[in-house]
């Protein structure tokens, strides 16, 4: 699988405060954007694959909701973790 315990404790240890961390936006936000290269891959060479799109569709609409809470609450944040992920808006 290419999700397993230790990338995402390495993601939360990165992006977050802690390797337990799971439930700061940040590592929220690390986290859908590690699984939305993976999809945006997947979705790349399997053209067809619309259940696969459609979860890419969605993954990045949480991803933007979740920014947008983060950008109302506390603007540093919301910049840091732009340029850590290298994100653009």
């Amino acid at each position: 699988m290419y999700l397993d315990k230790a990338t995402k404790a390495e993601i939360f240890e990165k992006y977050g405060k802690s390797n337990t961390d799971t439930g700061s936006a940040e590592s929220q936000i690390a986290l859908f954007s590690y699984r939305i290269t993976h999809l945006t891959e997947h979705v790349k060479s399997n053209k067809k694959d619309y259940s696969t799109s459609r979860s890419l569709k969605m993954l990045v609409g949480k991803r933007r909701r979740m920014l947008d809470f983060l950008k109302d609450r506390d603007i540093e944040r919301y910049r840091e973790i732009i340029k850590k992920l290298g994100l653009r808006k």
